[in-house]
């Protein structure tokens, strides 16, 4: 009857400190299975249950305690507390509970009252205490029965946290266990790639659990388990800032915390304007990420930035319970991105540029006198180009190249400029850049109209000709056209990759020309010429370019063209 009695008083005490209407968690199995399926069964609660893991958060200052059982004397006790915002404070106190209830044995328990502050006066035997950032474990292979507390605190800032307890530590093993050398190694590292190593854990292939590898990557440092990191990444959104004494709350704020809104604002006299000013929340760009890899322990991250310090730590997770252990976690600084040559551009003179897909290339042009004005001819001959363009470190031109463009920019003595060419992301890209400080009206390049296709006139098509026609400028340039017999399944991609504006009249087949004539408008609305292709096939289908060359010798192709003569006519 005493041991009921005494048992009796601490389920009545743990009623008193907040667990109304729900039944005290024991080691037996079936209700075990039944509480940890239930994870609401916790929420929110000051009982630790038997061989769980629960979450909790704390503000900042401000205590918590967390109450368990342990029902016979002689357990095995485990206690673990994973802190994962800030560092805490915490310490495991055995409180003394009475023999005997009131009553003389009779099995009466003592009024609520008395029995609460016979707890409160005696502080209870301190068994442990800790103060860091580190997963810190209490383990006893005896202890006597009684109810237990756990009291945390964290004085830096409000904070997330998770505590697992259990009383059969050694069949429980919720954690996966680290190998002997519990090391993560950098075996092999790039300018945007890093590749770790780590042994497995002995929890998978030996004891059978279902166990898979998260690695995180960030810049700042190590975490110390996975509740760091995932509260790092989470941190924008996953909490509110408690509020400041002496400001309102507005009904979003209750909302957040559990509490109806319907009438709340009222009560408080809140206004919109005031809620809007008060909460705007701007998201913060953080530098982290979490890749969860499956059971291999060899991995590469791609896509990183050279010469960049980058942190990496890998943790083992038990997928059935979500539990984690971290390896030692490493850091590797990235290569230094390989310095390009820069070519040095001659006055006056045109330079063929060659640039890989997604490259970049540096030019340099640095006038021999002074000048008041620079003039940049830009001539991309295949998929768009980036142009960036700086005077003594000064940014002054930054825009897409397609076809060919002409820059006027601002002359300084003594001055240097800096080119700077990126390729496209389709493939690798060729230009022609030529810069010059002398005044001339003649263009190294030709001019051309908005409208660079080629216009086939069906209406006029034959079995052995095709008419086509073209716009031209106001300047007098010359005109070749070439023509080529193609498949019949001659598409679009083929044509695209001959797309070569900078390849000229001179890379064509003597037996592929079809003439050559000058042309210009003063008028634009006129400057369009047509031209009757003879001498074709029936039912064949032929590619036709045409070339505008400048006085300069240097050409422009327009858009090729695909047309089909008639197969009857």
């Amino acid at each position: 009857m005493r041991q009921c009695a005494g048992w009796s008083s601490v389920l009545a005490l743990l009623w008193v400190l907040g667990t109304v209407g729900q039944k005290l968690p024991t080691r037996d199995e079936g209700l075990f299975q039944m509480q940890i399926r239930d994870k609401s069964l916790f929420h929110d609660s000051s009982v630790i249950p038997d061989g769980a893991e629960i979450s909790g958060y704390l503000f900042r200052d401000t205590p918590k305690r967390y109450y368990f059982v342990v029902e016979e004397d002689n357990t095995p006790l485990s206690v673990t507390v994973t802190p994962c915002d800030a560092p805490l404070e915490w310490k495991l106190v055995l409180q003394e509970l009475p023999e005997e209830a009131s009553g003389e044995g009779s099995g009466e328990p003592e009024p609520l009252d008395q029995q609460k502050q016979q707890v409160t006066v005696d502080e209870g035997t301190e068994l442990f205490t800790y103060k860091g950032n580190d997963v810190e474990s209490y383990v006893a292979t005896s202890t006597p029965s009684g109810l237990y507390q756990l009291e945390l605190l964290s004085t830096e800032k409000d904070s997330n946290f998770k505590v697992y307890a259990t009383t059969t530590p050694e069949s429980d093993q919720p954690y996966p266990e680290l190998p002997y050398d519990p090391r993560v190694d950098v075996t092999a590292l790039g300018r945007t790639t890093v590749t770790l190593a780590w042994k497995p854990t002995p929890t998978g292939f030996l004891m059978g659990q279902p166990v898979q590898y998260c690695v995180v990557i960030n810049k700042e440092h190590n975490f110390k388990s996975m509740c760091a990191a995932e509260a790092k990444i989470s941190s924008d959104d996953a909490f509110m800032l408690a509020p400041k004494p002496g400001r309102h709350f507005s009904p979003f704020d209750f909302a957040h915390f559990g509490f109806p809104s319907n009438s709340l604002g009222k009560d408080r006299g809140l206004t919109s304007n005031k809620i809007s000013r008060a909460y705007t929340v701007k998201p913060k760009q953080t530098d982290i990420q979490k890749l969860c890899i499956g059971n291999k322990n060899i991995f590469t991250i791609a896509d990183l930035k050279p010469d960049k310090q980058y942190y990496f730590d890998v943790f083992a997770v038990n997928s059935a319970t979500n539990t984690s252990t971290a390896y030692v976690g490493t850091f590797a600084r990235t290569k230094e991105e390989a310095r390009q040559k820069t070519v040095e551009l001659k006055d006056g003179k045109v330079t063929d540029v060659f640039i890989k897909r997604k490259g970049s290339k540096f030019l340099r042009f640095a006038p021999v006198s002074s000048h008041q004005r620079v003039t940049l001819f830009a001539h991309a001959c295949l998929d768009t180009v980036q142009v960036q363009v700086r005077r003594d470190g000064k940014l002054l031109l930054s825009q897409n190249v397609e076809g060919v463009r002409q820059f006027q920019l601002r002359g300084k003595p003594k001055a240097k400029y800096l080119i700077r060419l990126r390729g496209s992301r389709k493939g690798a890209s060729t230009l022609k850049v030529l810069a010059t400080t002398k005044p001339s009206s003649k263009q190294p390049f030709p001019s051309l109209p908005e409208d660079t296709r080629i216009k086939a006139f069906d209406k006029l098509r034959t079995c052995s000709s095709a008419t086509v026609a073209w716009l031209g400028t106001q300047d007098r340039n010359k005109y070749c056209i070439y023509r080529k017999e193609v498949a019949e399944n001659y598409g679009e991609e083929q044509r695209r990759r001959e797309q070569n504006q900078c390849a000229g009249p001179e890379t064509r087949r003597k037996s592929e020309k079809v003439l050559c004539k000058y042309f210009h408008s003063p008028n634009l609305q006129k400057a369009v010429t047509t031209e009757t292709i003879t001498g074709l096939e029936a039912g064949k289908t032929y590619l036709l370019d045409v070339y505008v060359v400048a006085h300069s010798g240097h050409s422009v192709k327009y858009q090729s063209k695909l047309v089909k003569t008639r197969k009857y006519c």
